[in-house]
């Protein structure tokens, strides 16, 4: 994904919007409270009734092929070394060597040191490097590093910056505070897309997903994510499902379009097409594509891949017949 002019007008355009809104810490508390309550057996009970959706065979291919597509690849361990981010950059570019047709993932997603070893190894191949900044995966450090953390991501190459919101300043109502510091990142980005992640396990509430959402949206965020993945309960229909309804909202609202990335314990094909069939159903065709949705992953490629040959060949394959992450 690569910046695009509507990305760019997004911001200017909502910025314009929301200028009112953000003026002060009571007219953003008074917006953020003022929206739609979130009723939790009617959100969770919808997401259950989607997850039941059945597709076709050949719709199943399809939406395999798509979810491959919309992979971030994702290794952020201590133990992570540059041999291993070199091998992660090639299964993204080539995920099956064995099947030529099988396309790339969407980006590999590594900590800031590793971005430049990510980006020599995928060159001009199109997968994007996204890096994790502002004191990932706590959030917990002062200002001016979390801006030269982005900084440095983006000088080493990154295409994508994945910051981490405050969430001691979000619960203690400083919403203000996350916007502002939203905003500083955004800049800080450059021409790199940012997304903003809420650790939604940590927020407690479903409306505090839905506030998170429009804030981060309103300071200009390219994608909202859900988690760092080191956080349970990570990535959720029903949570998703709240982020959706936000950025379909959102569009109606000042006519800009906002991805949406779920992020951790995401795991099977069939946990993949349950989202894929959400998007549809809530947010809309429009956001089925790479540039509107990712996954955030390690080990649902593999499953992915299992899938796939399976439906080409007839036969599955071993876990070990593809590389593990």
């Amino acid at each position: 994904m690569t910046p695009t002019s509507s990305s760019t007008a997004s911001t200017a355009s909502s910025a314009g919007v929301f200028d009112d809104v953000v003026r002060s810490e009571s007219s953003l508390r008074r917006f953020l409270h003022g929206l739609p309550g979130v009723d939790q057996v009617g959100c969770e009970a919808r997401a259950a009734g989607l997850a039941t959706r059945s597709i076709k065979t050949t719709s199943k291919a399809f939406a395999i092929d798509l979810a491959i597509r919309m992979v971030d690849l994702t290794t952020l361990e201590g133990q992570d070394t540059h041999g291993k981010v070199r091998a992660l950059a090639s299964k993204a570019m080539r995920p099956d060597p064995a099947d030529p047709s099988c396309p790339a993932t969407a980006a590999v997603c590594v900590y800031p040191d590793m971005v430049a070893t990510a980006k020599q190894t995928l060159g001009d191949s199109g997968v994007n490097v996204a890096a994790v900044a502002t004191a990932f995966p706590s959030g917990r450090a002062a200002m001016d590093i979390k801006l030269a953390d982005t900084r440095d991501a983006v000088e080493a190459g990154a295409d994508e910056i994945d910051m981490v919101i405050d969430r001691g300043a979000f619960l203690s109502g400083r919403y203000l505070d996350v916007y502002e510091e939203i905003a500083q990142v955004k800049e800080a980005c450059g021409d790199a897309h940012l997304k903003v992640i809420f650790e939604t396990g940590e927020l407690q509430t479903y409306d505090n997903v839905r506030r998170a959402s429009w804030l981060a949206m309103m300071a200009g965020g390219h994608f909202i994510k859900t988690s760092t993945g080191k956080v349970q309960p990570a990535a959720t229909l029903p949570v998703t499902l709240i982020m959706l309804e936000a950025v379909r909202d959102f569009r109606e609202q000042t006519g800009q379009m906002v991805g949406v990335k779920p992020a951790g314990g995401i795991k099977t094909t069939k946990d993949a097409i349950k989202y894929l069939v959400m998007v549809n159903e809530i947010a809309g065709p429009d956001w089925l594509d790479p540039d509107w949705f990712r996954f955030g992953a390690s080990t649902l490629l593999n499953d992915l891949l299992m899938q796939r040959t399976k439906m080409t060949t007839g036969r599955y394959s071993g876990p070990d017949y593809f590389t593990l992450d």
